[in-house]
Parts: structure tokens; sequence; C-alpha cells
């Protein structure tokens, strides 16, 4: 469910957190950076999962919105007309049916991260809205459209509210660190959702390539700053930041120890994720040091790829 560009993130933020406790023991740091890895996994699958509910209990509000005008003293025809047609929407409907879904939901404390004051003003705006009028005006339930609604509530009415983005801020566990990889995965809830595993963010070839390049980047880690530290040309390894340094011994581990993933798609990745999470030089000191540790491996003939690659 995502990409190993995300892993690398996920590992790399890892390694930040671990390392001011960092033990000698190599075998504990790799327990104790294994089960934090897990944990922001799990902290970024259940903040994803969130937003699903979030934007299903928005669409199954209609009904409650029904129910409560029905009971008025005083009916308006409106009160009398409440169309419920997104309560029964296809496309949410198909996600919140799903087994990993209704097992996460359950098995999680989701459930409490649902502000009901806060999906009925939603719903509210939604209500409001011509995009919203014209969908409840629809005879049928075209899938386009079916996704297309819940799309705009995601990306119209929870992104583009500074009001509910704070709230999240405050309120959601983990909404900071994790917006990003929420990002990413609505963008992939919105191309598939029908094969989501809610239960695991890993496929377990993703799951095994994060493990792997995480006890490596630990137990390489004096053989890795070995080949870093004379490419810091007038840089001492203690001013680098510290991010760069962990994204160097990442992007060496995977030169030299992944023969699956090839040496250009690997510095450009760390390239980039250097500049998203780094400084704005980062990205440019990331790439020239891993260019010239990558000159040195090849005229060493100490890189080895496979001939079918992947990335």
């Amino acid at each position: 469910m995502i990409s190993r560009r995300n892993i690398r993130v996920k590992v790399m933020q890892t390694l930040y957190t671990l390392s001011a406790t960092e033990p000698e023991n190599t075998e504990l740091a790799i327990y104790n950076s294994v089960k934090v890895l897990n944990e922001k996994l799990s902290d970024s699958l259940e903040l994803f999962s969130s937003i699903i509910l979030y934007i299903s209990s928005i669409a199954q509000y209609a009904e409650t919105d029904s129910r409560v005008r029905l009971s008025k003293y005083l009916l308006t025809e409106s009160d009398k007309n409440v169309n419920t047609k997104i309560a029964g929407n296809d496309f949410i409907w198909k996600t919140i049916s799903n087994e990993t879904f209704q097992q996460k939901v359950a098995g999680a404390s989701i459930q409490q991260n649902i502000n009901e004051e806060w999906v009925k003003k939603l719903y509210q705006q939604l209500a409001q809205t011509p995009e919203y009028i014209a969908y409840t005006e629809e005879q049928s339930r075209d899938p386009k459209s079916e996704k297309a609604i819940i799309r705009f509530i995601w990306t119209d009415l929870m992104l583009k509210n500074e009001e509910f983005l704070n709230y999240l801020h405050d309120e959601l566990n983990g909404w900071e660190d994790d917006k990003d990889m929420a990002f990413i995965l609505m963008d992939n809830f919105f191309k598939n959702n029908a094969n989501i595993n809610y239960m695991s963010l890993l496929s377990a070839e993703k799951n095994e390539y994060a493990k792997t390049l995480l006890k490596t980047v630990i137990e390489k880690a004096d053989f890795c700053m070995s080949l870093i530290e004379p490419k810091l040309i007038n840089w001492e390894a203690d001013r680098v930041a510290l991010i760069d340094l962990i994204l160097l011994r990442m992007g060496v581990c995977e030169l030299l120890f992944f023969p699956s993933i090839p040496t250009k798609v690997t510095i450009n990745e760390y390239i980039e994720i250097a500049k998203t999470y780094s400084t704005p030089q980062s990205g440019h000191f990331v790439n020239a040091v891993l260019d010239n540790i990558l000159k040195d491996l090849e005229k060493d003939k100490k890189i080895q790829k496979q001939d079918r690659i992947t990335k």
C-alpha cells in the first residue's frame, strides 16, 4: 500500500528518533529500532483509518440529519425531504464493508478519534455545496460520481478547513508527524479502495525490505561512516545535519547490500527525501556525497547489482 520511498522515510524517522539513545549493544539497538518502526507504521495506519472513518461518518450523518429534522414539531418542506443518498454511497460502503477495515475499527481506539460535532458541522457544510446538491439530484449511482463526492469531502471540506485541520493537529495523535503519509495513503485509497489491507501497511516483501534496511544501517554504522567521512570536504561529521548523515548511511547500505535496487534509484530517492525532510541544501549535499562514494565503490568493483532489477 505504500512505496519504498515511504518506507525509507519511516526508517529514517526511526533512526532519528533513536539517535540520542542508541545503545552500544547492536542486538539491543536493532530490537529497539524494529519496535519503534512498527509503532510508527501502526500510528500511520491508525491515522489513515481515522480519516476514512471521518469521511464515512460525514456521509452517514445524512440519515441522522433526516431523523432529527423529522422529529421537529413544526416541519418545513425541506425537513420532510432530506436526501439521504450519500449515506448509501457505493464507494464508501465498499470501504466500510472491507473485513480488514472492520477489524481495524473494532480492535483499535479509532472510534474515539471521531468528534461528532465536527462530523455534524462538516456534513452541514457539505449539504450546502453545489457539488453535493448536484450529486443528490442524480437518480443513478454512477461509480465516478460516487467516488467524486467522497473525494470532495476529503479535498474540499476537510483539507481546506483550517479550523478542522487545527483541531486534528491538537487532538489527533500523530497528525503532524504522519500527515504527509496520510495524504499519500489517501491518494492510494482513491485509486483503489477495494484491495486495501487496513491491518497492515506493508506487503511481506516490503516488510522484509524495511526491516532489513533498518538492521543493515545499524549493523554497518561504523563501516558506512568510514566511507562517508572522507567525502565530507570542509565539513566535520558532527556539523552535518543529523538527518543528512542518516540518509547517507541508508544510501550507502542500499548501494552495497541491496542488489535488486539500482544505484540511480537509490541516489535519486535519497536526494528527494533530503529535500523534503532536511535543509534546503541537503538534496545537493546528499547527491554529491553519495555520487562520490559510488564512484569509488564502482572503481573498486564493490557494487554488485542483479540483472533483473526493481525499484
